[in-house]
């Protein structure tokens, strides 16, 4: 790796982390003596965090909603992708069942939780459900207006040179899609966290959740913060992760764009 890469990620780390720090450290210190009851000091909540979900917690409820939230993700990842190409790339079928899709988006997926409550009870099988529904959506709009939006002149190369679909979907359909679709990927899966957390507080007995929802209830606020910063840590742990998958996939987008800027 080069010297200006690494001074250029050495900055980009720097300005991701400057303001977290700050906001961190505000934290901590217009809490710590805080006598309020519903906002406990900072170091509280982070020797919660510590005790209960470096330890105590960890398997019997991160790692089971962890897998909800990744078995959820990942289905409407491929089935958004794959409905959203063929919806893009044929026109009648996309009229055919776009009232159908206007409807089913347009239902909150938080709404179909007693339905999916009652259909598929408490387990992780109705959470991976609802995870689902929610996050198909973005994707599966996002792809189809990314193929929608390719370049007609490509397809008129690609017709006469005779190219096979199988070679236009891998090397023509999904590089043109591909900068909206991970538009729709960190969409839905902002919509997917949230989710989870909605579908274990109404219907689980255990996961991160369920923890959070009976913190409140027994009024542990410090286990109850806990819970919201190792939410929000998975989150952000998520979304860099997704981060760097666009980066790499998207690294030619992202080299013509700064040969445009620097021009």
């Amino acid at each position: 790796m080069s010297r200006s890469r690494i001074a250029r990620l050495g900055r980009l780390v720097a300005w991701e982390f400057t303001l977290p720090v700050v906001l961190v450290l505000a934290w901590w210190w217009s809490s710590q003596n805080t006598t309020s009851y519903f906002f406990p000091p900072l170091a509280t909540t982070l020797a919660r965090f510590h005790e209960v979900w470096l330890f105590d917690r960890f398997a019997s409820d991160f790692l089971p909603s962890l897998g909800n939230l990744l078995g959820g993700y990942l289905v409407a990842v491929l089935a958004g992708v794959s409905l959203g190409v063929l919806l893009g790339l044929t026109r009648w079928v996309r009229e055919a069942v776009n009232p159908v899709l206007q409807f089913l988006r347009a239902l909150p997926a938080v709404a179909l939780l007693p339905l999916a409550i009652g259909l598929l009870g408490i387990g992780s099988s109705m959470k991976v459900a609802v995870i689902f529904f929610g996050a198909l959506w973005p994707i599966l709009l996002n792809t189809i207006d990314g193929v929608r939006g390719i370049d007609p002149t490509v397809w008129d190369v690609a017709r006469s040179y005779r190219i096979s679909w199988r070679h236009r979907i891998a090397h023509i359909v999904l590089p043109g899609a591909a900068p909206q679709i991970f538009v729709g990927l960190r969409a839905s899966l902002s919509v997917a966290v949230i989710l989870l957390l909605a579908s274990e507080l109404y219907g689980s007995s255990s996961g991160v959740g369920h923890f959070i929802l009976q913190a409140q209830r027994q009024f542990a606020m410090g286990d109850m913060w806990a819970g919201m910063v190792l939410l929000g840590i998975l989150g952000y742990l998520l979304n860099l992760a997704l981060q760097l998958v666009d980066r790499k996939v998207l690294a030619w987008r992202h080299a013509l764009t700064r040969k445009d800027t620097s021009e």
